[in-house]
């Protein structure tokens, strides 16, 4: 067991170590200036030669590189002399268009779309796996269309779509909730929770939908299994049957897909947060490529993906957990 944890964390730093290399490279070799974009378009060429050297980016690509990694762990310097300024770890970068470094702008930003992330998660979860079991349970049945039918009807309709309709309907038109204004939990518990729920609904009908069909599909065939009419045989008890042997043998599929979708969440559920104007990692990405500020996108890029990573290999330890049989073949 102690083997394979070390061969995943080895292989996801790697991974982590690619993706920064790969990003940097992007984003640094496209046709446009960076030190062009630190200004407006009335920028002079000695504004941008200055900026370009107070960022580092009259050095060659490979020692921007080198000062980029440096600045993650020990921080950086920028510029010389009376104009140097310092960037504390880990640094991300430097923003001109805002005029402040780009890693505490990602903090700032990194709780709101970790709460609307995790609350949204644990509603499709709860809903999809239960309504999934619900409908392999009563399969062939009206009980199954319905809950199959009302899977798919949500999967359809793109977030955008759910999101502005349930702001019509629920804080329009049947003033049921105020219009969304985000403050963080600690502040106003009842507003957060107020202008969180739909952002959360708006996630977990389209997510819920996925996991509805997945759960259905994996359990009807887990069911069909002979250890399963082995259980059942024993005089084991349905609901036993269900959960201790059923479920956790299609797991493996879930808990894959549930990992990917969280991340892929947690590096900003773009659409989401702009349709509520919420000040997540998504919003600040866009108000980023409008600005065509650099640094933030980049920086931006490398936590999503860094999700994405780190989602993988706890993928990977969970398996060794759900079934021992992943950790005896790796």
């Amino acid at each position: 067991m102690t083997a394979y944890v070390i061969r995943r964390v080895l292989t996801g730093l790697l991974i982590l170590v690619l993706l920064s290399m790969l990003t940097f490279v992007l984003f640094n070799a496209l046709p446009a200036d960076p030190a062009a974009l630190t200004c407006g378009k009335n920028c002079t060429p000695q504004v941008i030669e200055a900026n370009r050297i107070r960022l580092g980016l009259d050095l060659p690509l490979w020692q921007q590189y080198i000062e980029f990694v440096k600045g993650l762990f020990a921080g950086r310097t920028y510029g010389s002399g009376t104009a140097t300024f310092a960037c504390a770890a880990p640094c991300l970068g430097y923003s001109f268009r805002r005029g402040e470094e780009v890693t505490p702008l990602i903090i700032n930003a990194l709780p709101t779309t970790m709460y609307l992330a995790v609350g949204a998660f644990v509603l499709w979860m709860i809903t999809g796996v239960l309504l999934g079991i619900y409908a392999a349970l009563r399969r062939g049945r009206w009980q199954e269309k319905v809950t199959l039918g009302g899977a798919l009807v949500g999967y359809s309709f793109p977030s955008f779509f759910i999101g502005l309709l349930l702001l019509f309907f629920v804080v329009i038109r049947w003033q049921l909730l105020p219009y969304p204004s985000y403050v963080p939990p600690t502040d106003n518990p009842v507003q957060f929770f107020q202008t969180m729920i739909l952002p959360w609904i708006t996630l977990a009908l389209i997510f819920a939908a996925f996991y509805i069909r997945l759960t259905r599909n994996q359990m009807l065939e887990t069911l069909s299994e002979d250890f399963i009419r082995t259980a059942r045989a024993k005089g084991l008890p349905e609901r036993t049957v269900i959960r201790k042997h059923g479920l956790r043998a299609g797991l493996t599929p879930i808990v894959t897909a549930a990992g990917l979708d969280l991340a892929g969440l947690l590096g900003g559920a773009i659409i989401v947060e702009s349709v509520f104007t919420l000040p997540g990692l998504g919003r600040l990405a866009v108000g980023a490529v409008v600005d065509s500020d650099l640094p933030v996108i980049v920086a931006t890029v490398l936590v999503a993906g860094s999700f994405i990573v780190i989602a993988n290999i706890i993928v990977d330890l969970l398996y060794a957990v759900i079934d021992p049989r992943v950790r005896l073949s790796a």
